[in-house]
């Protein structure tokens, strides 16, 4: 058995999604452990070519799983959009892909406040790209925000609604009032539930590990 990790020390742009690609073969489980979709991860094979976001790139090879770990945060939208694109492609994605149910989801106004976050540092922005993953990284490190393991119990809608009244109040505090805030469907957000999110990957990856496969 083995653990190998890819990390991409440049910024991005090193061609990662490439790589895992290449080298999925020699591997039982391809596991993404961290980020959002700010950038994509393209594919080409068969004159085809595809780009990822959110899933990892193993999941174009049959009889590999490919898990969506806890510190990765989820645009319900565009991850709504990659499984439509996989979608002509066959894949048994509800054999093939695990979420955790602790990964968190980036909701429209994580997206607004990044945007008034950028604008304020002025001359000193770091270059975000806008796609709220900052703000989503810190309601996971505050305790708050959605995780997709809420979208299984039977109240997520009454505490979505919630977490959304707060983020509003935030908004006005700093005079974001001109901003039309998106209501994420409720549809879109169960499309994350597409596949049961597993409740702990790391356990799913130690057992594994135990079974002699290779992460």
């Amino acid at each position: 058995m083995s653990v190998d990790l890819l990390l991409g020390l440049q910024w991005g742009d090193e061609g990662k999604g490439k790589i895992v690609d290449v080298l999925t073969n020699s591997y039982d489980i391809i596991a993404r452990f961290q980020g959002g979709p700010n950038a994509g991860h393209t594919l080409e094979f068969n004159g085809n070519k595809h780009v990822l976001h959110t899933i990892p790139s193993g999941i174009f090879h049959k009889n590999k799983i490919n898990v969506i770990g806890n510190g990765v945060v989820i645009d319900p939208t565009i991850f709504e959009k990659e499984i439509k694109g996989l979608s002509k492609y066959s894949l048994e994605l509800n054999k093939t892909l695990l979420i955790s149910k602790k990964a968190h989801l980036i909701l429209p106004t994580h997206r607004i406040l990044d945007a008034a976050s950028e604008l304020s540092k002025g001359k000193f922005k770091i270059g975000s790209t806008l796609k709220g993953i900052g703000p989503a990284y810190m309601d996971k490190t505050g305790r708050n925000g959605i995780r997709v393991g809420d979208i299984i119990s039977s109240d997520w809608e009454k505490k979505y609604n919630s977490l959304l009244k707060l983020a509003i109040k935030s908004m006005k505090r700093v005079a974001l009032h001109a901003y039309s805030i998106e209501i994420i469907h409720p549809k879109t957000l169960k499309k994350i539930k597409f596949t049961a999110p597993i409740p702990d990957d790391f356990s799913k990856v130690l057992e594994i590990l135990k079974d002699n496969q290779n992460v």
